[in-house]
């Protein structure tokens, strides 16, 4: 189901969920594999998303559906739409298919600028269960949800849903919208795009921003080349004694005698081990991303 953010309730900020979003972007490409993930090159298009008062209530709705279906490369699968009143911004019956009824609340008949992101949720929902991809709690669920929707393309929709001001405040989806940001800058780096032109919400954008930055970060922690003067020292000072420290983001164990250290791709989040000798080139076996590291 789609959380619906509504007027009353406050957007949370920052990054809360970000060990669960990390775990997420790793369970996914290891399910569709490095090829599997580059097929969702192509994300979903600003015209795919449009839905003016003019158009036919239902017709616009499944128009609207259908073109979720094909960028998420579900081509067997139907989704039928329905309004109703009701809490969320939408759910779907998870079934055997290939038939899936979503039902979307009622405030889309007219709110229909925001029609497709709902939609993205429930969507990526049918394709992790087709996946038969999922994490055993709930809350991780959605996030897992999410993450996917924004890794796989329709997920920027959701960002873009997100509108506050002193008067009024709308947020769609699990992931706070700097989190949202994050991902789609994990995206960008792995697929080489930027979406940030499409956001028509300046909010959107600024969470984008705050996300990147953040996303950023990660490609300069120890021992990668990059990391900072600080971080270095941390990490030299760590791997004389054979001992991170607490709250590090790398590890050190011996293998035959040599000491190694594990770390997180910056990229996918998938563990590297590498030997502990100095300057040298590593390849994440899973996101293909070359690294340059000082171990």
């Amino acid at each position: 189901m789609t959380e619906n953010g509504g007027r009353n309730r406050p957007v949370e900020h920052g990054f809360p969920h970000l060990d669960t979003v990390r775990r997420s972007i790793t369970a996914l490409l290891r399910r569709l594999s490095y090829d599997g993930f580059r097929a969702y090159d192509t994300p979903f298009a600003p015209a795919d998303a449009a839905f003016g008062a003019e158009d036919d209530l239902y017709l616009g709705a499944q128009r609207v559906a259908s073109a979720m279906v094909r960028a998420l490369r579900l081509p067997d699968a139907r989704m039928l739409i329905g309004f109703r009143s009701m809490e969320h911004a939408a759910t779907v019956e998870l079934t055997a298919g290939p038939e899936y009824f979503i039902e979307v609340n009622d405030r889309f008949r007219t709110h229909r600028r925001d029609l497709a992101a709902a939609l993205a949720h429930e969507v990526t929902h049918v394709l992790l269960h087709r996946l038969d991809l999922r994490f055993p709690a709930t809350a991780e669920n959605e996030i897992l949800t999410d993450t996917a929707a924004a890794c796989l393309g329709p997920g920027w929709l959701l960002l873009d849903a997100y509108r506050e001001d002193a008067l009024t405040h709308q947020k769609l989806g699990y992931l706070t919208p700097e989190e949202f940001g994050y991902v789609l800058a994990k995206r960008a780096g792995l697929l080489g795009e930027d979406l940030s032109a499409w956001f028509t919400s300046p909010q959107a954008y600024e969470a984008y921003v705050r996300g990147r930055a953040r996303a950023a970060q990660d490609h300069r922690r120890a021992p990668l080349a990059a990391a900072g003067w600080a971080e270095r020292r941390r990490y030299a000072a760590a791997r004389r004694t054979g001992a991170a420290a607490p709250g590090s983001s790398y590890r050190f164990t011996r293998h035959d005698g040599g000491l190694r250290v594990e770390f997180p791709c910056p990229a996918c989040a998938q563990r590297l081990r590498l030997p502990v000798r100095g300057r040298l080139t590593a390849r994440c076996g899973l996101c293909r991303t070359t690294l340059d590291c000082d171990t």
